[in-house]
């Protein structure tokens, strides 16, 4: 594996960079800055982030079939439009829980979106537990209530036949499967498929490649790794310049570049100066797979 390469493309300094998605249209990938409160899209081609400044912490991004972004912000839903830097709510959850907010999101393959929330961090992966629930917001603006109990709402993919839901919830460290109706959006049957290493610490962020296998970051324990939902395996391990690595997508031409992002909340002054790219975003070539493009939100 000696043809993997990792660079540092943005060294941004992220606070808590997060959920990366590639942007066919515009050949750049986006992500954002949680507790920076940012939305951030870098361009390949001129090597620059441009970042819009939004009023609560935000969580994740998605593309929308109608053009330009949805995004998880604060408890809220809502539609990004981003040459006017223009924000509007579709809709709220949590409405009893103040201390919340929405965590990871990504969009299913039939253009709903998936997103959990958690309680607010009172330092990175300390928290009031339980507090979290997973939601999807569908095409018409509506929006169903998954399950509760949850402590932070993370990563989540569906399997190349669409007929499996991945989901992680960091604090159980482990990733999880359900039975998932394309048809529908409902998901049933959770089971661990992967029960995380002491040394890959917290499962955060994740993804699919076209072989089916799932990558998936690992908070504090500074790699990616790729495991086979089928038999719970690991396959492969990718170790990055940072502790805090938040999520990974594949992106580029061919989906074959997989960018990481990564964080630096929770570090002192010594802790980054041993690794000062934290909260970078990074991307790895070699790997030898390609990745499944970003479905659009349908709504």
């Amino acid at each position: 594996m000696s043809s993997v390469k990792i660079e540092c493309v943005a060294n941004e300094g992220c606070r808590i960079g997060e959920s990366p998605v590639w942007d066919e249209k515009e050949s750049a990938l986006l992500y954002v800055d949680i507790t920076g409160r940012k939305v951030c899209r870098w361009s390949p081609a001129t090597t620059r982030v441009q970042a819009i400044s939004v009023d609560a912490p935000v969580s994740s991004v998605a593309l929308r079939k109608s053009g330009d972004y949805v995004i998880t912000l604060g408890t809220r839903f809502a539609a990004l439009k981003w040459k006017e830097q223009l924000v509007t709510t579709i809709t709220q959850v949590d409405k009893d829980k103040p201390n919340n907010r929405f965590n990871d999101g990504k969009v299913d393959p039939a253009g709903r979106y998936f997103a959990g929330t958690m309680a607010e961090e009172i330092q990175p992966a300390v928290l009031e537990r339980h507090q979290g629930s997973l939601y999807t917001l569908f095409s018409d603006l509506s929006v169903v209530k998954h399950f509760d109990q949850v402590d932070i709402s993370n990563g989540l993919d569906w399997s190349l036949d669409h007929k499996t839901f991945f989901y992680i919830d960091s604090l159980s460290y482990s990733v999880d499967a359900f039975d998932y109706d394309l048809q529908t959006g409902k998901i049933g049957n959770r089971r661990s498929i992967y029960k995380l290493e002491k040394e890959e610490s917290i499962p955060d962020g994740m993804c699919i490649d076209t072989e089916g296998k799932l990558w998936v970051a690992c908070y504090n324990g500074g790699r990616v790794i790729r495991l086979d939902p089928e038999t719970g395996k690991r396959l492969q391990t990718v170790k990055l310049p940072v502790d805090k690595t938040t999520s990974c997508c594949f992106g580029g031409k061919d989906y074959s570049e997989m960018y990481v992002t990564s964080a630096s909340d929770g570090m002192d002054k010594e802790w980054l100066s041993r690794q000062p790219q934290a909260g970078g975003i990074f991307k790895i070539t070699g790997l030898g797979v390609k990745g499944v493009p970003p479905y659009p939100f349908a709504g």
